[in-house]
């Protein structure tokens, strides 16, 4: 968990929009992608390692990766979510 002073501060690199923690739900379909190879980051390489959690776009457009704790907020790490299939 990302302490919510942390949180109000951080901004996405890209657009500077808020982030929001992703629920364990989406770290989970995350996690499920990693697992079968299914998912790249931004910069189209695969995402190899699990996740421990994940910052959200405001837009929900991109998922940041927290990996051991610490929010990875490079643009190329991010993890566009469209590539998810949709929650029925």
């Amino acid at each position: 968990m990302i302490h919510p002073e942390l949180l109000e501060i951080l901004r996405c690199p890209d657009d500077r929009s808020r982030l929001r923690e992703a629920d364990a739900g989406l770290v989970e379909r995350l996690n499920q992608a990693i697992a079968q190879k299914g998912l790249k980051n931004r910069a189209g390489r695969p995402v190899e390692s699990p996740l421990d959690g994940a910052l959200v776009r405001e837009d929900g457009r991109y998922a940041y990766p927290i990996v051991d704790g610490i929010p990875v907020l490079l643009m190329d790490e991010a993890i566009p979510l469209d590539q998810l299939p949709a929650v029925q």
